[in-house]
C-alpha cells in the first residue's frame, strides 16, 4: 500500500510540474489567442451591425497584445509558435476587425476597406527595421486604438472615420521610425497608463472611456521619442 501511494504521489508531483511547465510556454499564446477571439467576436459584431460592440472589442484587443510580448518575456518562453500566433491575431484583429468598422454599402468605402487591410498586412510583414527596439512604420494596433475610439465619440461618423483611415494608412506604410516601447516593463507611470486602460474598459463605457483611448494612441504619433521611447 505504502509503495502504490508512493508511486501515486510521485506521479501527480510529476504531473503537476507539466501542468505547470506547458501553463508558463503558452500563457503568452492564450493571450494572443484571445486577442484572436476578440477580433473575430468583433468582425461578426460589425456583420450583425453591434458596431458599439466591436469598436470596443478591438479596444479589449489592444490591451491584450500589449500584454502577450510582456508575459513571454517574463516567462522566458518567447518562440516562433508565439511570434506567429501574435502576427496571425494582429492582422485578424486590427487588420481585417479594424476595417469592418468603415464598411457600408459604398464602393469607395469598400476600397478603402481593402487598403486599410492590405497597409496592416504590409506593416506587420516589413515592420523589422533592423534597429533595436525601434519600428519601422505606426505599429497598428495604434492606428487601430485610433479607429475604434474615434468611431466611438463621433457615433460613426463616416467622413470624420475616412479621414483618420487615410492617415492611418499613409502612417503604417511610411519610413518613419516609431519607439517599440514594453510598457508593462517600463516606467511606473506607463504601467498606470496601462492598468487605468484596463479599468476604463470595465468600469467607464462611455465618452471618457473613449477619450483616454485616444489620446493614449495619439500620444503615440504625436510624441513618440519623448514620451514613449524604450528605458527600462
Amino acid at each position: 500500500f505504502f509503495q502504490y501511494a508512493n508511486k501515486l504521489l510521485l506521479s501527480d508531483h510529476a504531473t503537476r510540474l507539466q501542468i505547470k511547465e506547458f501553463a508558463r510556454k503558452n500563457a503568452a499564446n492564450a493571450l494572443s489567442m484571445a486577442n484572436m477571439v476578440m477580433g473575430m467576436a468583433s468582425i461578426l459584431s460589425s456583420l450583425n451591425g453591434h458596431h458599439h460592440a466591436a469598436c470596443w472589442l478591438v479596444l479589449i484587443g489592444y490591451l491584450l497584445d500589449l500584454a502577450d510580448g510582456a508575459v513571454a518575456r517574463r516567462l522566458n518562453a518567447c518562440s516562433a509558435l508565439g511570434a506567429k500566433l501574435d502576427d496571425f491575431a494582429d492582422f485578424t484583429t486590427f487588420g481585417i476587425a479594424t476595417s469592418l468598422l468603415l464598411r457600408t454599402s459604398d464602393l469607395l468605402d469598400n476600397v478603402l476597406c481593402i487598403c486599410y487591410v492590405l497597409s496592416v498586412f504590409v506593416r506587420l510583414c516589413f515592420f523589422s527595421s533592423g534597429i533595436p527596439f525601434v519600428y519601422r512604420g505606426l505599429p497598428c494596433i495604434y492606428s487601430s486604438a485610433i479607429l475604434a475610439s474615434a468611431s466611438l465619440l463621433s457615433g460613426g461618423n463616416l467622413s470624420v472615420l475616412r479621414v483618420i483611415t487615410v492617415a492611418m494608412i499613409l502612417f503604417m506604410i511610411s519610413q518613419n521610425f516609431y519607439p517599440h516601447d514594453k510598457i508593462l516593463e517600463s516606467q511606473t507611470w506607463k504601467k498606470v497608463v496601462y492598468a487605468g486602460g484596463v479599468a476604463m474598459v470595465f468600469c467607464s463605457p462611455f465618452p471618457p472611456a473613449c477619450v483616454y483611448y485616444l489620446l493614449w494612441s495619439s500620444s503615440y504619433i504625436l510624441f513618440p521619442t519623448s514620451l514613449w521611447s524604450c528605458k527600462l
